[in-house]
């Protein structure tokens, strides 16, 4: 067997252990004396949009006047 056959097992050898241990340490572990429910952001769920400041002139797409149709011109 050839050197560079030698050292291309050995690479992917290593890849593999590396992506296992790679694999194990991300892995989420349960806590113990949870039941898992909670995602861990804690604070108060807020759901409503954040109120946005624009400049004079500028107003929201929901807030703009209703456009009329125009009659039609009879000719």
């Amino acid at each position: 067997m050839s050197s560079l056959m030698i050292n291309l097992f050995l690479t992917g050898f290593a890849y593999v252990i590396i992506i296992y241990f790679m694999a194990m340490m991300t892995k989420s572990f349960p806590s113990k004396g949870r039941d898992g429910s909670d995602d861990g952001d804690g604070g108060v769920e807020n759901l409503s949009p954040p109120k946005i400041d624009l400049p004079p002139g500028v107003i929201w797409p929901e807030d703009s006047p209703k456009k009329t149709k125009p009659d039609p011109v009879e000719i």
